[in-house]
């Protein structure tokens, strides 16, 4: 009995070597991501090359009740991963056997989605006897830019990282490719649920992308220059002024006051002036928070030259036009490099934790194929499990 039992551990930490670039071609990850509402697979090599990128969206699942749905998420992630899966196969023109490595999101995110992506890694992985890498999503938003950028163009260490979807609103200061230091965090809900809230307030059709993408486009409407100019709308909020702190509840509430005041129904200027109004503050509050974070590194003596926005949120226009004007103003002697992932890749996809997970898999510091999931992880912890390179994480059988 206890043969077997020592049989069955070491089935969970397979023994590998490093992978070195004499072998003659690049490191092939094939990647799974189901943290939220989209089910994703893609596969990157170490040279920078997507080879794909499969993104499932689930809009249609959750509309009808106005949000992600965490069990109907789970049921969508089910259904749709084996496709996933294959399609990214399929569009890099490989077997499954040809890859060298599979990754997943470890965490954070919604448990029961986690779970799907993670049982599909693990089960691949132990069926090919590949490696195993449990990636942190913020921190594969974070390093992003390092894959779509141009070699030439790379984020330097240290550089501000603003960290902006759905499920966070985090400034981060990032001094190594696992060494992050927050220095702003929301205080209730994040800037992406609050876009969303708005928007479904709004009674706004989604767009492919989702509510708070409706809100955008939404707001670049030309009002009718015969229409009634609309009802006064309220003053919108821009919360704890010089405190490095995110809070978003109460911009979202002052609207579902001013709606409910009127019983719900407001006419096409005033709905305009509305969603301008909240985007303005909910982006202006990103602008002053940023401000603060670069003085408070300032004052620290470091030196920021580079400032990297990630997730969902990131691909919206207004938010990156404004933040190009707040950099120029809070350093107008040097500039400072303002970097987006093209807007494919600000939203939730596998690529981003496919390219994560490069260094660790390069180095050979994987992961047992019984890592548990980490629903909640704070980002600076990070640090503390990075190993050295060349050595190995968690348990590995000789």
């Amino acid at each position: 009995m206890f043969g077997r039992a020592r049989r069955c551990l070491r089935l969970l930490a397979p023994s590998h070597r490093v992978y070195t670039r004499q072998e003659g071609r690049d490191f092939t990850v094939l990647a799974v991501e189901s943290s939220a509402d989209d089910t994703c697979a893609a596969i990157v090599t170490s040279d920078r090359q997507i080879l794909s990128n499969v993104v499932v969206r689930q809009d249609s699942f959750h509309a009808p009740y106005g949000g992600i749905h965490p069990y109907v998420a789970i049921e969508a992630h089910q259904l749709n991963m084996p496709g996933a899966v294959q399609q990214a196969l399929a569009e890099a023109n490989m077997a499954v056997t040809g890859v060298d490595g599979i990754a997943f999101t470890r965490g954070p995110g919604i448990g029961g989605c986690l779970s799907v992506g993670s049982n599909a890694a693990k089960t691949l992985a132990a069926a090919l006897n590949k490696p195993l890498v449990g990636v942190h999503h913020m921190q594969a938003h974070a390093l992003t830019p390092f894959l779509t950028t141009p070699l030439e163009s790379l984020p330097e260490y240290p550089f501000l990282t603003l960290l902006v979807s759905g499920g966070h609103t985090l400034l981060l200061l990032a001094t190594t490719p696992t060494t992050f230091h927050t220095l702003a965090t929301a205080l209730d809900e994040s800037i992406g649920r609050a876009f969303d809230k708005v928007s479904r307030m709004l009674k706004l059709q989604w767009s492919a992308l989702g509510p708070g993408a409706a809100l955008e486009q939404f707001c670049l409407e030309t009002p009718d220059p015969d229409a009634d100019a609309g009802e006064a709308i309220p003053d919108i909020p821009r919360p704890m002024p010089g405190r490095l702190a995110f809070s978003y509840t109460g911009l979202h509430s002052t609207v579902e006051r001013y709606l409910h005041s009127r019983g719900g129904t407001v006419g096409a200027p005033t709905r305009l002036a509305l969603a301008r109004a909240f985007q303005e503050a909910a982006v202006g509050q990103l602008e002053d928070k940023l401000a603060l974070g670069l003085e408070q590194c300032r004052r620290q003596g470091v030196d920021i030259r580079h400032v990297v926005v990630s997730g969902g949120v990131a691909s919206n226009a207004f938010l990156r036009e404004r933040l190009r004007m707040c950099l120029d103003a809070a350093s107008s002697d040097v500039p400072i490099s303002l970097m987006f992932p093209p807007p494919s890749l600000c939203t939730d996809n596998a690529v981003m934790i496919a390219w994560a997970s490069m260094d660790r898999f390069l180095a050979g510091d994987t992961d047992a194929y019984s890592v548990a999931l980490r629903v909640k992880w704070p980002i600076e912890e990070l640090a503390m499990s990075a190993s050295p390179p060349g050595t190995a994480n968690d348990q590995q059988s000789k």
